[in-house]
């Protein structure tokens, strides 16, 4: 590894272009600057060329140059990830379910817009996936479906999510009939949450593979475009609903005892949160725990449901 004073000091020259001025900035002495970059030249070859008044790097001089401004920048991303104690610069990295990742986003950036040194970073992803990401430290926080048993993790209740029966805002359902007649848009679990949600809302149902499929789309932030496009009904967390821009174009149907998921937050548990980190989670908490709209058309929607 290269002698870090050395490359302190090349670098300070390279910007200055005198010695003398470079001594005077580092507290050193010419000698020692000198010295410095003569151990520096011993391993990598010439890179000043020296003139009276003046000094010019040589190509190596140029990589060399380059490769101190990039020590210099991994250096700060160090610093930055270990000032644990700073809540308002560094990375915030969050990986989740994409439902409940939909409706935090719109929040990670409003934080990150209120704190320009605030690096958000926020993936969406499978159970299985975030707790491999939280476990092998790429990210800090993760939220998952199933509580984990792993040691390692540290678990609490963050929010439960309840599963929605979506129609385009110009349908209504009474009967499995209805359901029929729509259509069903699939998505990756389309099936265990539909099993899930209409077993009580239609007790003794075929099920819904013996429903027309009028369509299925593996991005969950597509799923609720072909039920506002009329195309079919779907079941979906509550959140990715809520995150929909075209509520006007569909309506929740009342089902219902609510059928809900409880969404646990995770981190490691061996060392604490950063303090951004926990400001972070602090502002999530808030904006999730507060009232949340009601589906389209409020109560009288859902009057007309059970009707």
């Amino acid at each position: 590894m290269v002698n870090p004073q050395w490359l302190k000091s090349f670098a300070t020259l390279a910007e200055l272009g005198n010695f003398t001025r470079t001594a005077d900035r580092l507290g050193l002495t010419q000698a020692a600057v000198s010295q410095h970059v003569k151990h520096l030249e011993e391993e990598f070859g010439p890179l000043l060329v020296r003139r009276p008044r003046a000094i010019e790097l040589t190509p190596g001089g140029q990589a060399l140059l380059t490769y101190c401004r990039e020590v210099e920048c991994a250096a700060r991303h160090l610093r930055s990830r270990l000032d644990d104690a700073d809540d308002e610069c560094g990375e915030v990295t969050l990986i989740t379910p994409g439902s409940i990742g939909l409706y935090l986003c719109p929040i990670l950036l409003d934080m990150q817009q209120a704190n320009p040194a605030m690096v958000v970073k926020h993936r969406f992803a499978p159970d299985r996936e975030v707790l491999e990401g939280v476990l092998q430290n790429h990210f800090e926080l993760g939220l998952v479906t199933l509580r984990p048993e792993d040691a390692r993790l540290s678990a609490s209740p963050f929010t439960q999510e309840p599963l929605e029966l979506v129609v385009p805002a110009g349908e209504d359902v009474h009967r499995w009939e209805d359901l029929k007649r729509i259509g069903f848009i699939d998505h990756p679990d389309g099936e265990a949450m539909s099993t899930r949600l209409l077993s009580r809302r239609f007790p003794g149902n075929p099920g819904v593979r013996s429903l027309p499929g009028k369509g299925c789309t593996n991005q969950i932030s597509l799923v609720l475009e072909y039920v506002a496009r009329g195309l079919g009904f779907t079941i979906i967390p509550q959140y990715a609903r809520q995150a929909f821009a075209s509520q006007d174009a569909i309506r929740v149907v009342d089902c219902g005892p609510p059928v809900v998921d409880t969404l646990w937050l995770i981190h490691r548990a061996e060392w604490p949160l950063s303090a951004r980190a926990q400001r972070a989670v602090a502002l999530l908490r808030e904006r999730v725990d507060a009232p949340r709209p009601r589906a389209f058309g409020g109560e009288r929607v859902l009057q007309r449901a059970r009707a």
